[in-house]
């Protein structure tokens, strides 16, 4: 088994020794410099928030992270946006589409909130080439099962295009989060394709029962596993095990550049869970590095 990457100097090399011409990273950030710019604001004061302090490692700009992301050999990734009140979306959307047409490797993302218009700026983005929208439900403070998100979801069942859904409990429980609560959205719309962000933690269990239930129910493995997050929200002894059912549908995501650890932390976790398991190994880390989330956006 090969050990993952010690530093974030060893990430492209031991990403070549598996096979791989590069990761595909399915959750990273980039913003309008306004909104990333209160983004760090409120990690400046995490331990208000979480009781810990949250130092962002990548705090550079928008030049300096993009040429981080290709020395470590990120060949695709998906811009995350997502709005925290009404009358953001479609901006953010814009941006975001706006952003990939000048980056090449950046996969064209989109996002949404409950507001009059929702749907026809879904189906416009959509249009426009969204491959991956992104949902946070916790941030945004809102019902996803609100009826104005109801032609919304559809839409995107109907497209196949992946939803990354921040809808776990984790970091900070929010009138909406919870696993039982995104359940409804999925029984009515069970072709969904959707992302659980942060493998729904600390939801761990209830995010493999819905896996079971659900067919294009996927999960990221952004901040999972690793020493930081394990403080908060520690793995479930049988993981890897549980891991193992369901090798083709978990994808790869850090939350680049927001992680206060380097990127090659993510890694060696996910290096340790396909250890763990016979039934994992190497297939599996090409699997989930590469070849599912490149799957998901082609």
């Amino acid at each position: 088994m090969t050990p993952g990457p010690a530093t974030d100097a060893d990430v492209a090399s031991w990403t070549a020794s598996l096979g791989l011409p590069g990761l595909v990273d399915l959750h990273v950030h980039f913003l309008p410099k306004p909104v990333l710019d209160k983004v760090w604001a409120y990690f400046d004061r995490a331990s208000m928030h979480y009781g810990t302090e949250w130092p962002v490692y990548y705090r550079t700009s928008e030049d300096e992270r993009l040429a981080t992301l290709r020395a470590l050999g990120v060949r695709r990734f998906a811009p995350l946006v997502y709005p925290h009140k009404p009358g953001m979306a479609q901006w953010l959307t814009s941006w975001a589409l706006e952003f990939a047409a000048r980056v090449p490797d950046a996969v064209p993302t989109g996002t949404f909130y409950p507001e009059p218009g929702a749907e026809s700026a879904v189906d416009s983005a959509l249009r426009d080439g969204a491959r991956v929208f992104k949902a946070h439900v916790q941030v945004g403070a809102y019902d996803p099962r609100d009826s104005l998100l109801k032609p919304v979801w559809g839409a995107l069942a109907d497209a196949g295009v992946p939803v990354v859904v921040h809808c776990g409990h984790g970091p900070l429980r929010g009138d909406f989060t919870g696993l039982t609560v995104f359940e409804e959205v999925l029984a009515r719309h069970p072709k969904l394709t959707a992302v659980l962000a942060h493998a729904a933690m600390p939801e761990f269990g209830a995010a493999f029962d819905l896996m079971a239930k659900y067919p294009r129910v996927h999960l990221d493995t952004t901040m999972v596993g690793v020493p930081f997050a394990e403080k908060m929200a520690p793995l479930p002894p049988d993981w890897a095990a549980r891991l193992a059912a369901f090798a083709d549908r978990v994808v790869f995501g850090t939350d680049f550049p927001n992680i206060p650890y380097p990127y090659a932390t993510q890694l060696q976790a996910i290096a340790g869970w396909a250890d763990a398991d016979d039934r994992l190994g190497e297939p599996f880390l090409r699997a989930v590095l590469h070849d599912t989330p490149l799957r998901l956006i082609s």
